[in-house]
């Protein structure tokens, strides 16, 4: 019997925590040939997050937890419970219901078919405001065309993984993770799986545009070098464009005498360069940041309690 082992990321969570693992329970009884335990990451929750997990683990010997001693964000959460887990399968899902267990056996048909990871994509955007389903949409032909990996449109982190492909997500160890990404980057034979896009069971959502905008431009800046390029590009076009003009006005001034040059024209310019310095300066400074974070070389998460020992937990 194979053994799989469910991690799911937990932040003020309290709600959804008990319909969450009794809706969990009823994929899990479909699937006879395989074991199922669960891990719960409670993301240094302000609610009543960890007692209900507490509570949970001590009634039903399948479930355990982890809980941070702060809240690291959902990218440490996943990475340490894919790091505590040990079954031959690992399920990374959301508690709030919007990533649904019932296709959890549809997941592992499609492992015994072969393939390395069963993802899960929405078919829709339903329920999500038309701003954030447009930006949506344009943040993955950008990164699509930016970067050398491919995200697939409207792919959530729902997926089930086989322990050699979770074996190697753990390999990518930086601190500045982006999950989607990385899923891609380490390869393996995916098979995607379409559902209808669902509301949350309880609560709303932890996403604010502004994180989200953030999350995407970290997603670009750890898979592609392409804008730092782009950068040295556009200096050497401004470099070419402003020789041509130095030629064009002493061929001018050679001709016609010492012209005085217009104010407009000249404020112009400077405001251009000034905008493209402080455009280079920004997108130089967020991969100078990315550095500066990788070189501190701190934990991802630091443990606050946990029914799951290692021997080499990062706290």
């Amino acid at each position: 019997m194979k053994t799989l082992d469910l991690v799911i990321p937990c932040y003020n969570e309290a709600d959804n925590i008990v319909p969450f693992y009794e809706e969990a329970s009823r994929a899990a009884a479909a699937m006879a040939d395989c074991r199922v335990s669960y891990i719960f990451v409670n993301d240094g929750s302000s609610d009543g997050t960890q007692a209900q997990i507490r509570a949970l683990a001590a009634l039903h010997p399948e479930v355990h937890y982890i809980s941070f001693s702060r809240n690291f964000g959902k990218e440490a959460a996943m990475y340490a419970g894919l790091l505590h887990s040990s079954g031959d399968l690992v399920a990374v899902m959301d508690a709030d219901l919007q990533h649904p267990p019932a296709l959890l056996p549809a997941m592992a048909a499609g492992i015994e078919e072969g393939y390395d990871c069963c993802a899960a994509r929405r078919l829709d955007r339903e329920g999500e405001g038309w701003l954030r389903r447009s930006l949506s949409s344009l943040y993955y032909r950008i990164s699509n065309s930016l970067t050398d990996i491919r995200l697939e449109q409207n792919a959530v982190d729902f997926r089930m993984m086989t322990r050699q492909m979770v074996n190697a997500v753990l390999k990518l160890s930086e601190s500045e993770r982006f999950s989607k990404g990385i899923f891609a980057w380490v390869g393996f034979e995916t098979k995607w799986i379409p559902y209808e896009n669902i509301e949350r069971q309880a609560g709303k959502s932890k996403w604010s545009l502004r994180s989200l905008a953030r999350y995407a431009l970290d997603g670009i800046t750890s898979f592609s070098v392409k804008p730092l390029r782009a950068v040295r590009n556009m200096g050497i076009l401004l470099c070419a464009g402003s020789l041509i003009y130095i030629l064009a006005v002493l061929i001018k001034v050679l001709i016609r005498g010492v012209d005085v040059p217009g104010y407009t024209s000249t404020l112009c310019v400077l405001l251009f360069l000034g905008g493209v310095l402080e455009l280079s300066m920004g997108i130089v400074g967020e991969y100078v940041a990315q550095i500066y974070i990788e070189a501190k070389d701190r934990p991802l998460f630091l443990i606050k309690e946990t029914d799951i020992p290692r021997e080499d937990d990062p706290s």
